[in-house]
């Protein structure tokens, strides 16, 4: 297929439309530039799903042409993709310090962290790839060190926000760098892409110092130990509660893979500052008083092997819920886990916590910008075009509806799908099509080897269960030596449904004797025909339609 070279493609491989696997390429001529590399969680009908990634086909095709990996910030949904896609595409990955850091994490998980050719940045470097010059401003968010670029096209400038707040009094003390902002609107702006996940919401995202405001109330009112929840790559909210237990003469144990692992490196980069004396492992904690004790941990949203959620079940190898424990569940549920976190606060609250929770306090702020924020940066930029991402189709329609209102044309509001080519040419704009894109399932160590008929059958075993059936063939004659034997597992209990597996052992019988008088020999056809049979039998009785495997063997 011949290339059209004609005018800057951007297209988002990821991260509209949706929560996650945030990705977008930029190409132009003969380069590609890539913002971002991230992963998206599963919900509940990807059954056994670890992770999703973006399909890279489109740029595994085009490696040769690939000038480099630029990343906003260290949060899953951005980095989380990268030792996929480094396996394909050999490129330099360009991030600021402690992303870079916790991209070592997750490439030492894969035994990639030595081939890796990781370039760190600082806000006020400039690099040039291809023919894109890149520039960075730093942001706020609810991680340190994040970034938005601003890259310099043949066709003009496009800014990217990044994953923003507008935070006047940040805990690290680096505001937003609006002053490269306001001179990015000076030279004139061809594109904005802004961060859309808060566009519903009114006014300004609180800053994060208001949850630092309740940390020191709950640690003055608790008498037991305190057990915080929160995302990971919080640190900035895991700063406020080092800050606490220091004001509290509190010991800090961490728990949860992950929360180790940012903790570990935020430390190691002078990102969290927190004294070695309170430090203990998880193990000590019981060797102090339970006034003493501050446990931070994962499990914020309710996952099933997260630390949280095996304390409230009782199940945690060292640590024993306790009445007089206080439990402060810092973040906000992610949508499609609500009915997992309040599972978890309510098990919690039956294992005799106290539990605070943001439906009765001000324990976790937004890290994304609201409506008045989006606004402002609208404002400041002043683009001739704008496109939202970081976003479901909602978000995406509610920024169009504000960037309107601010005088930005609606049909210059670039509302795009993911694989959506879309072009800029000499200040006009068109969607020239659509590039190979969509998800990727990682199992395990599997990727990309379970897709929708696997999903399906997965499905169907949940929802319905499985019904295996045994039987034995002559060889010769096609007569039925041994069996049916009928297994049932999430169908029906055999021992309260004989009945039921009476009736179809004798079908099945009478189906196997039909395909003998027939002369019919071929596997597939007397398996399909015992596979209507059952499923006949059970829907009759059941109203239900489990899997069925029918194993034939021949004698």
């Amino acid at each position: 297929m011949k290339k059209d070279n004609s005018g800057l493609s951007i297209i988002p491989l990821g991260g509209v439309g949706e929560i996650g696997k945030n990705m977008v390429v930029f190409e132009y001529g003969e380069d590609i530039i890539v913002v971002d590399a991230g992963v998206a969680f599963p919900g509940e009908e990807l059954y056994g799903i670890d992770l999703v990634i973006q399909d890279i086909r489109y740029l595994v095709r085009n490696k040769d042409r690939v000038r480099g990996i630029f990343i906003t910030h260290g949060h899953e949904d951005h980095i989380g993709a990268l030792p996929y896609v480094l396996k394909d595409i050999d490129v330099p990955v360009y991030a600021t310090r402690l992303t870079i850091g916790l991209i070592k994490k997750r490439l030492t998980e894969h035994a990639m962290e030595k081939t890796a050719k990781l370039i760190e940045i600082h806000p006020d470097d400039v690099i040039r790839a291809g023919v894109f010059t890149v520039e960075f401003f730093r942001i706020n968010h609810s991680i340190p060190d994040g970034v938005g670029l601003a890259i310099d096209t043949p066709e003009g400038l496009v800014v990217h926000s990044g994953d923003f707040k507008l935070d006047h009094t940040p805990i690290d003390g680096r505001v937003t760098e609006l002053h490269k902002l306001a001179s990015y609107g000076a030279r004139g702006v061809l594109l904005f892409m802004c961060d859309s996940t808060g566009a519903e919401n009114e006014g300004f995202t609180p800053s994060e110092k208001v949850v630092g405001e309740t940390f020191a109330k709950e640690f003055e009112r608790a008498e037991g130990r305190i057990i915080v929840a929160t995302f990971a790559s919080n640190v900035h909210r895991i700063q406020q509660v080092v800050n606490a237990a220091v004001e509290h003469d509190r010991k800090i144990a961490v728990v949860g893979r992950s929360m180790v692992n940012v903790v570990e490196a935020a430390r190691e980069l002078d990102y969290l500052s927190c004294p070695d004396s309170i430090m203990i492992d998880i193990d000590q904690i019981n060797k102090y008083a339970p006034h003493r004790i501050v446990i931070i941990t994962t499990g914020s949203q309710g996952e099933p092997m997260a630390a949280l959620t095996r304390i409230a079940e009782g199940s945690h190898r060292q640590i024993v819920l306790e009445p007089g424990d206080t439990v402060i569940l810092s973040a906000t549920p992610i949508p499609g886990n609500a009915k997992h976190v309040y599972r978890t606060i309510n098990n919690l609250f039956k294992g005799g916590a106290r539990v605070v929770y943001r439906d009765i306090a001000s324990v976790h702020v937004s890290g994304h910008a609201a409506k008045e924020e989006i606004k402002t940066l609208i404002n400041i930029v002043k683009p001739q075009y704008a496109m939202p991402f970081h976003g479901e189709y909602r978000h995406l329609i509610k920024f169009r509806k504000t960037a309107s209102e601010l005088g930005i044309p609606e049909k210059n509001v670039i509302i795009s799908s993911i694989g959506d080519k879309n072009v800029f040419h000499l200040g006009r704009f068109s969607m020239q099509g659509k590039v190979h894109s969509g998800s990727i399932m990682i199992d395990g160590l599997g990727v990309g080897d379970v897709g929708n008929i696997v999903l399906r059958d997965r499905r169907h075993l949940a929802e319905d269960g499985v019904v295996v059936a045994v039987l034995s063939i002559d060889k010769t004659t096609g007569a039925l030596l041994s069996g049916p034997d009928i297994v049932s597992r999430g169908f029906v209990y055999v021992r309260e449904s004989e009945a039921l597996l009476a009736r179809m052992k004798h079908e099945l019988d009478r189906t196997v004797k039909t395909c003998e008088k027939s002369n019919i020999r071929e596997w597939s056809k007397i398996k399909e025909q015992i596979r209507k049979t059952l499923s006949n039998v059970m829907y009759s009785e059941t109203k239900r339609k489990p899997l069925i495997l029918p194993i034939i063997m021949e004698v």
